[in-house]
């Protein structure tokens, strides 16, 4: 039956992901139950060559979200790892931090462990991370694993390995709750250093409702007013997803009308997060970046941040200007900006904070994991300090500025060759600029055409690259006056005109 299967078109980068339920036209099913058992026998096989380690001596942790087709495809991860003789911890409903961190935890210490999710993609779609001790596996570990499945040659056991139940989001939580209150470390109320303080979460019926009730309720907080706590694999409230207009206006709506002092929100896996402030204004994308900087370069002064490519001017003056820090703006794609961090402090550049705008936020203390639920941690212990020196959190970043306008356009290449084509586009675009005036090139730029645009009636930049994995060119333009994102994209759309494959629609 799966002879013909393109194992291959499972990857995504550093994950596994695909179609797992019917229901939207031209999209057939390609992660079916019995591909996840192929997959699950071919991680332990991977692991076992890795670890140089019996198959039959490994333990693997699983965890999901809520999407519906979880519980099937989980069961059938569950099947294809015991066939192999491991032992099988099952976790339920997790995070996909959780699930890296069973691989460290005393008691627990899997040799390797999977979270069944595919963030906040539609509900139909699902897929793996794997991690070991060492963190999420890379681009290179998911293909190794999808040719052992493709070769689908496994040495099955007689006897399969065991399956254990366990909580573990419940010890994942304490971790959090201690490091709260040994962070805020209140010298009078010091097991619940949030008391005073209602804080509102939105887990977007995905996995990241344990918030409320195991982090903030024991540290003492008021979450009257928190949404969408329940698993819901139909997310019929709004996409878990922290980058989604409708998503963050719903939570800012929700601080406001319950008059909380602090908002949370999760996408679907909770390794992304962002907030929202006592007035229901976003603490999102440059702001957040801003926000956690000024925390970290508090304990670590001087340290590199690490950032994706489209990040604000603004930003960068604020962190290397006014915190004193390093900005280090690197190429798109959460696993980039990780990797790029470790190389600098490998290199003994010493950087402390990985951070996309997407709100991936990684940091060293924390073995680099992108965690939501800790970057909001963080956060807190961050609010209980300032609410204790009768200040608010967000005058930590008072003095950074903001664009006027922004906004990003998606210009679709009508090619199968897409890469080399929005190359050549990208190529033709720095000869353009070095002939325009008031255009820049802005140097150390790692991803595509970063241009400073120094006209009066622009007064920003853009940036043009191309997606990591779609037919897409991204182009994210800034300006500091009201009309100059429009005054950007008209000039660069005379530009583009002559590039016949791609979609301007979204720039006229």
């Amino acid at each position: 039956m799966l002879q013909e299967f393109n194992w291959k078109k499972l990857q995504n980068g550093s994950d596994i992901r695909g179609v797992a339920l019917e229901g939207v036209a031209d999209e057939p099913v390609n992660l079916t139950p019995e591909v996840a058992q192929i997959l699950g026998q071919a991680f332990v096989s991977w692991l076992s060559q890795k670890l140089s380690k019996k198959a039959s001596d490994l333990t693997i942790s699983l965890g999901r979200d809520s999407r519906l087709s979880g519980p099937t495809l989980m069961a059938a991860v569950t099947e294809g790892i015991r066939l192999m003789g491991s032992l099988v911890y099952d976790f339920d409903i997790a995070s996909t931090p959780a699930m890296f961190m069973s691989t460290i935890t005393p008691n627990f210490n899997c040799d390797g462990a999977i979270m069944l999710t595919a963030s906040h993609l539609p509900f139909n779609r699902n897929g793996l991370k794997f991690f070991t001790a060492q963190g999420g596996l890379d681009k290179p570990d998911i293909t190794e694993i999808l040719t052992l499945a493709e070769k689908n040659d496994f040495e099955v056991v007689t006897e399969k390995g065991n399956l254990e139940k366990h909580d573990f989001i419940a010890v994942y939580a304490e971790g959090l709750v201690k490091k709260v209150r040994e962070g805020v470390n209140h010298s009078k109320n010091f097991e619940q250093p949030l008391k005073g303080l209602k804080i509102i979460v939105d887990a977007g019926n995905g996995a990241g409702g344990f918030y409320a009730d195991k982090v903030l309720k024991p540290l003492g907080a008021d979450t009257t007013g928190s949404q969408f706590l329940n698993p819901d694999g139909t997310f019929p409230n709004h996409i878990p997803n922290p980058e989604d207009a409708t998503a963050m206006a719903s939570i800012c709506q929700a601080v406001i009308d319950n008059k909380a002092d602090f908002g949370i929100i999760f996408d679907t896996d909770v390794d992304r997060g962002a907030a929202v402030d006592n007035l229901g204004k976003e603490l999102n994308r440059n702001r957040l970046i801003a926000l956690i900087s000024a925390i970290v370069l508090k304990e670590h002064s001087g340290s590199t941040i690490v950032t994706d490519s489209i990040t604000s001017d603004a930003l960068t003056i604020f962190i290397e200007s006014e915190l004193k820090g390093v900005h280090h703006r690197f190429k798109r794609g959460y696993k980039n900006v990780i990797n790029e961090s470790i190389r600098l402090n490998k290199e003994g550049q010493e950087s402390w904070l990985a951070i996309e705008t997407s709100g991936h936020g990684a940091m060293k203390e924390n073995y680099f994991l992108d965690d939501g639920a800790y970057l909001v941690t963080k956060l807190l212990i961050e609010l209980a300090k300032s609410q204790q020196q009768g200040k608010v959190l967000t005058d930590l970043i008072a003095t950074l500025q903001e664009p006027e306008e922004s906004e990003e356009f998606r210009l679709k290449i009508n090619t199968e060759d897409f890469k080399e084509y929005g190359n050549q586009v990208i190529e033709k675009l720095k000869e353009f600029a070095s002939t325009q005036d008031n255009w820049q090139l802005v140097p150390n730029n790692y991803e595509g055409v970063r241009i400073s645009c120094k006209s009066p009636e622009e007064n920003g930049w853009l940036l043009l690259r191309l997606s990591l994995h779609d037919p897409v060119i991204p182009i994210n333009i800034e300006s500091n006056i009201s009309g100059g994102v429009s005054k950007i994209a008209t000039r660069l759309l005379e530009f583009l005109t002559s590039f016949i494959l791609l979609d301007l629609s979204p720039l006229e």
